[in-house]
């Protein structure tokens, strides 16, 4: 049984990394795929928009397919897809051929993101510890390498072709061969049938629906606007200004790495307070900022803060509904899409008609809604640190081949 574990949690983290270097390749080359196809200022919002979109669909059906289809099932045929989506951009030559891989990218992520989440859920309860935020270390981890291998290719003046193809033709291979090893194991609520797991209240998921929109406000406002702020608000040179959002990802990754350990002395509704405290944080920084340097200061805390809210947020999801974990958790993911989409044209928008500062102070209040709502991350016989963890007992005899 430990082997299983270790095979299925090591895969997953590798998942949780491709997936994390797939985005970044993505998201980090949003001009030049702009220049490629030639898509215009006016048309570029429509296309960014439907990937969040249509994600948040593949995440509602992904809801409908595990009830019929395992989740490791369904991450080791949805990552290959986004894969090859990935590279279906990368070597179009019309509009046309470009909207048909951003649909099948964000249809495909919306499956990928929901299944990995509910494996990762499923192996924490299994484990009867908090393990959860390793894995989002792996992505944030892996969104640094992507973002390194796109630095690479815009500096060497690459095709978009040329810098993708390799990526895939290596985590292609690599992600099917290691889907071998996924587990689809659960703790207590693996034994519960389905007639009796319960419905999954929405009234309840709510208080967490609305921390994970928060969450991804504040993060999408860093990815989105950290440059455009130290440069035109905080007068930096336009190389310092690409600064922020690396060190935004390198704090995240840190505070993701070390996170586990923090729920499993505290506890999970300490170390969300902490997190939304030091989040806000981040923010008055940012918003008062005299220099650059200051600002840094802000988009650093920014990292430590926001890094624990996602990961926590699915597992508190998974502890509610322990016999519906997967449904909560799909219904859940549509809400990372929601703020992702809301974060970026809400900034601009106050940003234009009052102050990219005062614009900043939006996601500050928001995050700290969060406090009001951390009792929601509260565990009750399945607690996961202060000393309660308990002795793993669930089947893993579904893990392996899924074929």
């Amino acid at each position: 049984m430990t082997d299983v574990l270790r095979r299925g949690r090591a895969s997953l983290a590798f998942s949780f990394l491709a997936q994390g270097a797939t985005f970044a390749l993505l998201v980090t080359r949003i001009p030049a795929i702009q220049d490629r196809y030639g898509v215009s200022d006016a048309l570029l919002p429509v296309f960014l928009a439907a990937v969040p979109i249509l994600a948040g669909v593949g995440s509602v059906t992904t809801e409908q397919l595990v009830k019929r289809i395992r989740p490791s099932r369904l991450l080791r045929w949805s990552q290959p897809v986004v894969l090859l989506a990935l590279l279906g951009v990368g070597a179009g030559d019309h509009v046309a051929e470009l909207a048909v891989s951003l649909a099948a990218f964000g249809l495909a992520v919306g499956a990928l993101d929901a299944s990995m989440n509910m494996l990762g859920v499923s192996l924490q309860r299994t484990y009867g510890r908090s393990i959860m935020l390793g894995f989002h270390a792996a992505y944030s981890l892996g969104g640094i390498v992507g973002a390194s291998l796109a630095w690479a290719g815009a500096h060497w003046h690459l095709a978009l072709w040329v810098s993708y193809l390799p990526v895939v033709a290596v985590l292609l291979p690599a992600t099917f061969l290691v889907s071998r090893w996924y587990v689809d194991g659960d703790g207590p609520g693996a034994d519960v049938p389905k007639a009796e797991a319960g419905p999954v209240v929405f009234r309840l998921l709510l208080p967490l629906c609305l921390v994970m929109t928060f969450a991804y406000i504040g993060d999408s406002t860093v990815s989105n606007w950290s440059a455009k702020y130290l440069q035109d608000t905080l007068g930096s040179s336009e190389q310092l200004a690409t600064v922020p959002y690396n060190v935004y990802m390198v704090t995240t990754l840190l505070g993701r790495s070390i996170g586990d350990f923090g729920v499993r002395r505290f506890g999970a509704v300490a170390v969300v307070r902490l997190g939304a405290l030091v989040a806000a944080a981040g923010f008055a920084v940012v918003a008062g900022a005299p220099g650059a340097w200051v600002g840094m200061l802000g988009f650093t805390l920014l990292g430590l803060g926001l890094c624990v809210l996602v990961p926590q947020t699915f597992a508190a999801a998974g502890r509610l509904f322990p016999g519906a974990s997967d449904t909560a958790i799909a219904r859940l993911n549509i809400f990372n899409y929601v703020g992702f989409l809301v974060g970026s044209p809400l900034v601009g928008a106050l940003g234009d008609a009052w102050s990219y500062r005062g614009a900043m102070l939006v996601p500050m209040v928001l995050v700290l809604v969060t406090l009001v709502y951390a009792r929601s991350f509260g565990t009750g016989p399945d607690r996961y640190g202060d000393g309660h963890e308990r002795p793993s007992t669930a089947d893993v005899g579904r893990g392996g081949n899924a074929l």
